[in-house]
């Protein structure tokens, strides 16, 4: 038994040992403060801008409330998956405010963001269909598509032509073969790590054309797009044109767990088919009624107040990088990627930057392509104007200090 142990031990270090030769270690850092503009990580106080809290909600009293009131109403734990008896009312609130929401027939909603995406893709395709991902798409839609079975395709970022000609090979295959074969295509609305905007009404457009679904990840959109904040298809007037609306209830929402809406048909299949839905615990009914309160209030009066603040933050952002000598992206969200290169420079100007209380750690492979590594700066609807002069500042000397090309493999680990 002891010599298995230490042969895994030992064939894991090797590739721990690969990792921190990459640049590429990671570990957990412990935050002792609720989510917010300031943060307590590991005994040290700190500007936080690395949230995806954009509507700053995730310590709202509205959303604790609702919490602590579905505890004391149903407790803690759902006790069972939601087809056995864990399907608690929180759960069916939150399905029907989210369909409400995104004004779809019906909703379902997941334990995290991942697990719908996995499970939705996994349930609609089989290894006869086709899927299509832009390089861009978040990791959780890589791995559902993967796991389909499906035939994989990805396009270049926002390629259009790309595009048009794997839909064109797609469509050859559905006349040739003896079956017909599902095309789904799958894209952001606004893009995790580049913070650009997709071209929905394109995508769309040539979706369709060719026969395809079109399934759209909203989860950083929702909250500062669109009219009713709904997202990037509402702030497009396209929403019909999306087959499968996907999203999070952890970033602008402010809670946790994932959502797919569309017709009732598609919800009904999910319900049925989707294994990370059927085969796991119920989310716990405190998070469910907080997703449903943050849905609202995003609807409301305040949401809409929240949305205009963060829009105006960002402007300001923009402009105290560009007075520091730092241009940023031509992005329209609240992410705004400072691309540094090299893995430890990323890593190197996260932890200066860290020891001087500004919290924005390096976003590095697989996350993003080697040599593109970044560090990924956040807006909430909480920030202080005070406190982006702090930021653009420190790291404008930050940046000086660890200069383009310097790329130290001694510098310590973050």
């Amino acid at each position: 038994m002891s010599a298995k142990k230490h042969s895994l031990s030992g064939s894991l270090d090797d590739q721990l040992d690969e990792i921190v030769e990459l640049g590429l270690m990671r570990h957990l850092r412990e935050l002792d403060s609720p989510q917010g503009v300031q943060i307590h990580v590991e005994g040290s106080d700190c500007l936080n801008f690395s949230s995806n809290d954009y509507l700053g909600l995730a310590n709202h009293p509205v959303l604790k409330e609702a919490a602590i009131n579905a505890v004391e109403k149903y407790g803690v734990g759902s006790g069972a998956s939601r087809l056995i008896c864990g399907n608690i009312r929180p759960h069916v609130e939150l399905e029907e405010t989210i369909a409400a929401f995104k004004g779809t027939e019906a909703a379902l909603a997941f334990s995290s963001g991942y697990a719908a995406a996995v499970g939705t893709i996994s349930a609609l395709l089989g290894r006869d269909d086709i899927v299509v991902l832009d390089k861009l798409c978040h990791a959780s839609l890589i791995d559902g598509a993967r796991l389909s079975g499906a035939k994989l395709r990805v396009f270049s970022h926002n390629d259009l032509q790309k595009l048009e000609t794997i839909l064109k090979w797609a469509t050859r295959l559905q006349v040739e073969e003896t079956h017909a074969r599902r095309i789904l295509v799958i894209t952001e609305s606004v893009f995790s790590m580049d913070g650009d905007l997709s071209p929905l009404r394109n995508i769309a457009e040539l979706t369709h054309r060719y026969g395809g679904w079109l399934m759209v990840d909203e989860a950083h959109s929702v909250g500062l797009f669109g009219e009713q904040r709904r997202g990037l298809a509402e702030a497009f007037e396209m929403h019909d044109d999306i087959d499968i609306h996907f999203g999070t209830l952890g970033k602008a929402i402010g809670s946790a767990g994932g959502y797919v809406a569309g017709n009732a048909t598609l919800i009904n299949f999910l319900l049925n088919k989707a294994r990370s839905f059927i085969f796991s615990t119920a989310p716990l009914p405190a998070a469910a009624a907080a997703a449903t309160a943050g849905i609202r209030l995003i609807q409301s009066e305040e949401g809409e107040s929240r949305r205009q603040r963060a829009w105006s933050l960002i402007d300001h952002l923009k402009s105290e990088l560009l007075a520091q000598g730092i241009v940023p992206p031509l992005t329209q969200s609240a992410i705004i990627p400072i691309i540094l290169g090299h893995e430890n420079r990323a890593r190197a100007v996260a932890t200066e930057l860290l020891k001087r209380g500004i919290y924005v750690p390096a976003i590095r492979y697989p996350t993003v392509a080697m040599g593109k590594a970044r560090l990924r700066v956040s807006i909430t609807a909480n920030h202080e104007v005070e406190q982006i002069k702090q930021l653009c500042r420190v790291m404008a000397e930050t940046m000086n200090e660890f200069p383009e090309g310097w790329s130290d493999e001694n510098s310590s680990q973050t």
